[in-house]
């Protein structure tokens, strides 16, 4: 469903021990209506898993995608980068016709309704 990059479970894992209770947390995956090209990506960590969720593994972490979102993310890639200017995580989303020029959001080809400016 999704992929996952060395360098980016490697941080996301880093990340997480910083959490309260790094054993109970979730990646979250998934997006949310909104930004200048119709969705906004959302990433996060979660302790709760819910019956609309697909749980996956991917180097060691658990991940969570909603129902909603599997369907606008199928194919997705997540890597982590470091550059001069400091480091972030890049996403790749084949089902993505068109983007924001900020980089936050994304349009498929099955989007309806008039999107937000940016």
């Amino acid at each position: 469903m999704i992929e996952l990059s060395e360098r980016a479970g490697h941080k996301i894992k880093e990340m997480m021990e910083e959490e309260e209770h790094p054993e109970k947390q979730y990646l979250r995956v998934g997006v949310k209506g909104g930004g200048c090209s119709g969705f906004t990506y959302n990433l996060g960590f979660d302790e709760n898993k819910t019956e609309d969720d697909t749980e996956l593994t991917l180097h060691g972490i658990r991940i969570l995608v909603d129902r909603k979102s599997e369907k606008l993310i199928r194919g997705l890639e997540i890597d982590y980068k470091e550059s001069m200017m400091g480091g972030g995580f890049t996403i790749h989303n084949p089902n993505a016709i068109a983007t924001c020029g900020c980089g936050t959001s994304f349009k498929t080809a099955t989007d309806e309704g008039t999107p937000e400016k940016c």
